[in-house]
């Protein structure tokens, strides 16, 4: 009972983490209905920044995360412009940035393929050391502290003239256009914004698990999509911008319990990619079949009353 206990208590520390991602995931996805494929890529540069500054530069482990954030705005920058300037489709800037971002991350850590951090001290080993609790814990609470900023930080900001363009551009963009904002300048912006949110998350990962690898980033799209939806069927209803932003994080925790629970009842590890592919297509496929079949339904009762009439 207590290794179920401590799985899930790792999974909660882990999803407030991804949660940071989650919200890079919903800027694009949500806001400007954009699958920034960057985010692979982007995740694992913050976690191979992070590390490498750690390491070899004994740089303060809160200075490497907002170095390693830096570095995914760099990337968002890279995607926005082949796809603003060069005017290449958003789904394949994406690819190409991420598939660069695979030797870029491979020369920042020197050509290899991981670092390890288990000797060195990091945010959440520092947090753990001062309050004297688990790495675990200490993830939880740097999380959620996190976590609630940011939510904080992007409810403020796209309350502002500018988020409020942003957000406008994702849902007509013709009409914000011919109100004089330039699009593909808020695009650019989005995309940075997005990639900076998710490479800070990768660090963030990268100091709870004590290491940084190539692959860290590997399906964070999927995973991402997975939370926006889950936060969706949760707290979809509400209606405040705040809650919407907060219910991704929250999806984000339920799927890695959700994980946890699959693992502790016997999934291999090595098939929990396609449980996440799996899961996402159920979860995006459910409301447009009920969609489908309630409209199917409401016609086919319209035509019974025409012929009874």
């Amino acid at each position: 009972m207590s290794g179920i206990f401590v799985a899930l208590q790792g999974a909660v520390a882990q999803g407030v983490l991804w949660g940071v991602m989650v919200l890079g995931v919903y800027i694009t996805y949500r806001l400007l209905n954009i699958a920034d494929l960057t985010v692979d890529g982007s995740f694992a540069l913050g976690g191979c920044v992070c590390a490498t500054l750690i390491i070899s530069y004994n740089v303060n482990p809160v200075l490497a995360i907002v170095i390693a954030a830096l570095t995914g705005m760099a990337a968002g920058a890279a995607t926005g412009i082949l796809h603003t300037v060069f005017e290449i489709p958003a789904i394949l800037a994406g690819i190409l940035t991420q598939i660069s971002l695979w030797s870029v991350n491979l020369r920042v850590m020197g050509g290899k393929s991981n670092l390890p951090l288990l000797k060195l001290t990091t945010l959440i080993s520092g947090v753990s050391d001062l309050l004297g609790i688990t790495q675990a814990q200490s993830s939880m609470i740097v999380g959620v502290v996190i976590a609630a900023l940011l939510v904080a930080v992007l409810y403020w900001f796209f309350g502002t003239e500018l988020g409020s363009a942003l957000r406008a551009t994702g849902y007509n963009e013709d009409m914000i256009r011919a109100l004089g904002v330039n699009t593909n300048t808020m695009k650019l912006l989005a995309l940075m914004l997005s990639n900076g949110l998710v490479s800070l998350s990768g660090a963030l990962v990268c100091q709870h698990q004590k290491y940084a690898d190539i692959n860290m980033g590997r399906g964070a799209i999927v995973i991402g999509l997975a939370a926006i939806v889950i936060g969706e069927v949760l707290m979809g209803k509400l209606i405040n911008f705040g809650m919407k932003l907060a219910s991704v994080v929250v999806g984000s925790i339920v799927y890695f319990l959700i994980r946890a629970i699959v693992l502790q009842l016997g999934l291999k590890t090595n098939d929990m990619n396609l449980f996440t592919a799996l899961f996402v297509a159920c979860a995006l496929s459910i409301p447009v079949l009920t969609a489908k079949w309630k409209a199917k339904k409401a016609y086919t009762e319209k035509v019974e009353e025409d012929e009874t009439c």
